[in-house]
């Protein structure tokens, strides 16, 4: 069965009409290449990309005045998130992934740099972004980046490597936060924008991941490549406040990510129980199913307005840090249990590649680490108690 989540609360015709595409596109488009994406393992469905770049699923959330579809609010962008995530986790990432890309160029960049590197990103013809942070030994802890940015004349040299960079490779264009200060932290982080037939970078072989293979993630290393001034985003040091400024943003939309992945397994578990006869009669009447899925429901719920309201938080230009860690860390774990639950329900089919729960179980478990692992949520929560 098919469900499409309309909030209780006022929407827009626009947001009414984006939730309906999205999810007839997540419906006819993505959740039919699911298992074949997965079981494909390490390949890029830039099909699927393309088709959705066509009906401007791709850059919606970008300006209208840089060519997107000016949907900027990031209300919105959980209302789309959730839906394409409903279809498949990984796939709905990737379509909406150059939003990703897009917050630190329009945190930063000036006038001149948005007009320059944001009109590829959309229409039909949209190129697939990417953002490199992370390295092997800089994960969590994004302000010990080692990969550096020497001044020289003109610009600079980056030389370093990153780590598990999604769509590394298959993306044309790219945002590197690097150290252009190796004596400072987090002020000395400095943001560049580069393009993949830039001298000097080259890309790793495929990662291969327990799940969300849709987004392929390779290593990228940098032999002293050159990046002019005009493609520095911001001032020297200006980077990581750029980062983690798009971080408040990036973990309320994944959050949204994690509560349609969640729906999705519940959905289909409910669905199961229904028709599954043990004993003689449906699951669903047996109590200890019942009730699981009733804490399924809930949880799912309660996740999902607090997506809503740490994007309202964020829309009215208050403070989201705190917010947004604890959307990100409830949302996460709310479909790591919801998806394990999905899975309990099928018994043994549900272990079963038969059945999309364990793919779903697994795509879901990098929700509780990207954009900062759930400890680091807590970490932050902690940090930010009122």
């Amino acid at each position: 069965m098919s469900t499409v989540n309309i909030p209780a609360f006022p929407l827009t015709d626009e947001q009414k009409q984006i939730i309906e595409l999205c999810h007839d596109f997540a419906e006819k488009e993505i959740r039919p290449r699911g298992r074949e994406v997965d079981e494909a393992d390490t390949v890029t469905p830039v099909d699927i990309f393309r088709k959705a770049a066509e009906v401007g699923i791709a850059d919606f959330m970008i300006p209208t005045e840089y060519g997107g579809g000016g949907m900027t609010d990031v209300f919105t962008q959980c209302l789309v998130q959730e839906e394409l995530c409903w279809g498949d986790p990984g796939i709905g990432n990737l379509v909406c992934s150059n939003g990703f890309f897009s917050d630190p160029l329009l945190v930063l960049g000036t006038e001149e740099q948005k007009r320059k590197w944001l009109p590829p990103t959309t229409g039909k013809d949209a190129v697939m972004t990417a953002l490199a942070t992370t390295e092997p030994g800089s994960g969590s802890d994004a302000a010990s980046i080692i990969t550096s940015a020497t001044k020289v004349d003109g610009g600079y040299r980056i030389n370093g490597q990153k780590a598990w960079i999604s769509n590394a490779g298959a993306a044309q264009q790219y945002v590197v936060f690097a150290k252009t200060d190796k004596t400072k932290r987090s002020g000395g982080v400095t943001a560049f924008m580069f393009t993949k037939d830039t001298p000097g970078v080259s890309f790793g072989e495929p990662m291969k991941k327990m799940g969300q293979r849709a987004i392929v993630c390779r290593e990228v290393f940098f032999d002293d490549m050159f990046v002019p001034d005009e493609d520095r985003l911001g001032e020297e040091g200006q980077g990581f406040y750029g980062l983690m400024g798009t971080f408040d943003i990036s973990r309320v939309v994944l959050g949204a990510a994690a509560v349609g992945a969640a729906r999705a397994a519940y959905e289909y578990a409910l669905n199961y129980a229904r028709e599954r006869k043990q004993f003689g009669v449906p699951i669903i009447e047996h109590q200890a199913v019942a009730f699981r899925l009733a804490e399924m429901a809930t949880r799912i719920e309660s996740a999902r307005l607090l997506v809503h309201h740490a994007a309202r938080v964020i829309d009215s230009g208050q403070r989201a840090t705190g917010i947004a860690a604890m959307c990100k860390l409830q949302a996460s774990e709310t479909a790591m249990f919801v998806t394990h639950a999905a899975v309990q329900t099928l018994g043994g089919w549900g272990y079963s590649r038969e059945f999309p729960v364990e793919q779903w179980m697994r795509d879901v478990k990098l929700e509780e680490i990207e954009e900062g692992t759930s400890d680091i949520m807590k970490l932050v929560i902690s940090r930010n108690l009122d």
